[in-house]
């Protein structure tokens, strides 16, 4: 039977994948240290189905206790490492740089260190399309090496996957970036714009738009992203690699608000805020690469993933949660990077 380790194992996507790969008859032990970030039931939430499943493990474990890290999980044998855990939002890291150096660069390292004393020859790491920046060069391919990077958050990706290319380089890991783009649908985190924006609009109340509302977004489906990550733990043609998983098609910022207003049934109160630092105009994914290596093609059109998240939504309790900064919100489940 293979096994993952999967960090992050019990966010957005990490729970998402969990899923499929026990579907799969792989056996998965999954670290999650339960951030602060937002409230921990919406985690425990996401994992309560996995707990009765007898090829899950799950250890709460942060990857920055080194020692911990390679005391619980050394000693196994791992088939694959998917890397999903991290310090998440480009906003937050302008106000917190030094947590999202030690959590997304030196936890990666961490996580790295691990897979060479494990031997561990597939690593899949959670890069993001934010890598890239204010690079006008749209959509965005892999082979572009212009990226500019404007928050700490982008960066701490960046030096994840320079590291990555050091441990393959030196121990033979194959390690696959895969840069996410805009992944939404059921779980996802309860800051992000669309889960944001739709509690607000159930609710009544305003919902925040910074800037003059043209930024346009790569927006991608869970299911297409769980697809793509289990196409790059299968992936043997390199040691080396960076691929987009996203779209290839950008969504405005008010057809996003105009598409949950369809779904939910409500209009949307618009609230005009002044541009958020570290936000780029476009994120767009060139796909070639990914379409002929790992046979990607997402399958889920914008409208249709959010019908999916809206009948998720409905089903949901709406219990009063932290997200960031102990800014309380009336959000319930969450998503990416991650």
């Amino acid at each position: 039977m293979n096994h993952a380790l999967i960090t992050g194992g019990a966010g957005f996507i990490g729970s998402h994948l969990v899923d499929s790969l026990l579907s799969d008859g792989w056996r998965v032990t999954a670290i999650d240290n339960f951030d602060a970030f937002y409230d921990r039931g919406i985690k425990e939430e996401n994992i309560e189905g996995h707990r009765a499943h007898p090829g899950y493990r799950f250890e709460e474990v942060d990857i920055c206790d080194y020692d911990r890290l390679h005391e619980r999980f050394s000693g196994c044998r791992y088939d694959a490492i998917v890397h999903l855990a991290a310090k998440a939002g480009v906003r937050p890291s302008i106000l917190d740089p030094r947590a999202y150096q030690r959590v997304n660069a030196g936890g990666t390292q961490h996580v790295l260190e691990l897979a060479r004393v494990t031997g561990t020859r597939q690593f899949v790491f959670a890069s993001s399309s934010s890598v890239y920046g204010v690079n006008p060069s749209v959509p965005w391919r892999e082979d572009d090496h212009g990226l500019l990077p404007i928050s700490p958050y982008a960066g701490t990706k960046v030096a994840g996957e320079l590291m990555g290319h050091v441990y393959s380089y030196l121990y033979g890991i194959r390690f696959l970036a895969l840069r996410f783009f805009t992944v939404y649908g059921p779980r996802q985190r309860p800051d992000l714009a669309i889960h944001k924006m739709a509690r607000l609009m159930l609710e009544g109340k305003p919902i925040p738009v910074y800037g003059d509302g043209s930024a346009r977004r790569d927006y991608t489906y869970i299911a297409d992203i769980v697809a793509g990550i289990k196409s790059a733990i299968g992936y043997t043609g390199s040691q080396y690699e960076i691929f987009n998983l996203g779209n290839n098609h950008t969504v405005g910022l008010h057809e996003m608000i105009q598409g949950l207003e369809n779904v939910l049934g409500c209009e949307a109160k618009i609230k005009r805020l002044p541009p958020q630092a570290g936000d780029v105009p476009i994120t767009w994914a060139d796909l070639d690469k990914s379409n002929q290596r790992l046979g990607y093609r997402p399958e889920t059109t914008f409208p249709d993933g959010l019908r999916r998240f809206a009948r998720w939504l409905e089903l949901r309790p709406v219990p009063a949660a932290t997200i960031g900064s102990g800014q309380v919100s009336r959000f319930s489940e969450g998503d990416g990077r991650r």
